[in-house]
């Protein structure tokens, strides 16, 4: 039985380029990030960026224990598609009904015990190239459409991909010439190698 196609995401967008890139690689999603980060932008950088790919590619985005002002702004600035922010955040915001949560559960936090329908698997840190714990995300795979991010990049993501069996792929640094710089090269590699593994699988 055929599955879904893998759903992929590159994280940490600060330059047009790299949205060009992205779109040209038809991955299905963009973060834009918001936390404390060497790859953080404003709200009025991310509108500029995000203009092009409106209605084509899903913008995320990314915080880390924000507070309720903070999430408040973003919505209203920037209007996110997605928001992606730690689990045990959510307990201490009031969000739109409407609005799509990315819950990011890490290796190193307690899971709870039920599960969302859909969460972002990583380490203890975001955007360090760091890899996290496959075997433990291949388990939580195994319960709930899992994206996987941390440490991923063209050389490992087929073997991320066929041990974990996640419904989707997150890569910020993996991707990068440079710290907070995309490579487009890089970008086209990583997209091409998590769908060649992705169709593996499949058949």
């Amino acid at each position: 039985m055929a599955t879904a196609p893998l759903w992929i995401k590159i994280c940490g967008m600060t330059t047009a380029a790299a949205i060009e890139a992205a779109l040209a690689a038809r991955v299905d999603a963009v973060g834009f990030v918001f936390a404390e980060s060497i790859r953080r932008v404003t709200t009025s950088r991310a509108c500029e960026l995000a203009a092009p790919i409106r209605g084509k590619l899903r913008c995320v985005a990314v915080t880390r224990h924000p507070l309720p002002e903070e999430v408040a702004t973003i919505l209203a600035e920037f209007a996110p598609d997605i928001l992606q922010t730690d689990y045990a955040d959510l307990a201490t915001l009031q969000l739109p009904v409407t609005l799509e949560v990315l819950p990011v559960l890490r290796a190193a936090g307690p899971l709870p015990t039920m599960l969302p329908s859909r969460a972002l698997f990583e380490g203890p840190q975001s955007g360090t190239g760091a890899a996290t714990d496959w075997q433990q995300a291949s388990r939580i795979a195994a319960r709930t459409q899992t994206v996987l991010a941390g440490g991923l990049n063209a050389e490992n993501v087929g073997a991320a991909i066929r041990t974990v069996r996640p419904f989707g792929v997150d890569v910020s640094s993996g991707v990068e010439a440079a710290p907070a710089v995309k490579s487009v090269m890089r970008i086209a590699e990583f997209v091409a190698a998590a769908r060649q593994a992705a169709a593996e699988i499949d058949r």
